[in-house]
Formats: structure tokens, sequence, C-alpha cells
């Protein structure tokens, strides 16, 4: 399980790297006028500068895609029923993205940034579990057809 956990946590940092610069490149082309905006405004004036914030906004997206990466494990824990994985998941999942959130300004820095945040994070998971769920029910379902009938 921990060669597991390492090879996913490997796998996952260029991956989490990668998407982060893909987020930006789409909300460039959406919101950015022409322009190419590597990270929020706000984050580069805190930073100084904004290939320091460019620096950390990759450090954290490389560290965000490792432990997605790292956490995906958790469904491979067979004395853990569904609820209990999906549970630690989440709980895992969220001390790294919401302060990734935080920190690269993708929330608003109030209280009311950041439930509004966790809400949308919260039901996009949501939205990706059922889809997952009901894609591998379809698939039993469809493996338990092909077994057979007893009499």
């Amino acid at each position: 399980m921990k060669r597991t956990v390492l090879s996913r946590i490997r796998l996952g940092i260029p991956l989490g790297v990668t998407i982060g610069q893909l987020i930006s490149i789409a909300v460039s082309l959406i919101w950015g006028g022409g322009y190419y905006s590597p990270c929020v405004p706000q984050m580069a004036a805190d930073m100084g500068s904004e290939i320091n914030a460019v620096i950390l906004q990759t450090f954290l997206c490389g560290l965000l895609g490792a432990a997605f990466g790292g956490c995906s494990a958790i469904w491979q824990v067979e004395r853990w029923n569904l609820v209990q994985q999906t549970g630690i998941y989440f709980l895992i999942v969220s001390c790294f993205m919401l302060p990734t959130a935080y920190f690269c300004y993708w929330m608003e820095h109030s209280p009311a940034g950041f439930l509004q945040y966790f809400g949308v994070f919260a039901l996009i998971f949501a939205g990706i579990w059922l889809a997952e769920y009901w894609s591998c029910k379809r698939n039993v379902r469809q493996l338990n057809s092909k077994l057979p009938k007893k009499q």
C-alpha cells in the first residue's frame, strides 16, 4: 500500500501542476481580454511580484495534485466501507484544497467567500462521486447479467 501511495503522489504532482496551468489558461481565455493572467492579481500584489505568486501557485498546485493522487489509494482499503472511504477522502483533500484556494485567491477572503467556495467544492465532489458510483453500479449490473443463472 505504501508503494501505491508514493507512486500516486509522484504522478499527482505533475498532474496537479498541469491542471493548474490549464485552468489559468482557460480563465485567461474567458476573462483575460486577450491577455494571459497566470495568477490572480491580488496574489501577485501580496507576494511582491507575479513570478513569486506563480512559483507559490505552482508549488501549491503540485501539492494539491500529490494530495489527490495519494488519497486515491483510500478507495482500495477494503476493510473500510464506502461511507468511511468517502468521508476520509473528502476530509483529507479538503484540508489541502481549501488552504490552496485561499492562498491562491481562488476564493474571496471572507467567511462568506470561504463558505461559498467550500459549497461549490462539495457540490462538484458530490457530482463526481455520484457519477462514479452510478458508473460502477452499472458495470456490476452488466457483469452480473453475464453470470450463469442459478437453477
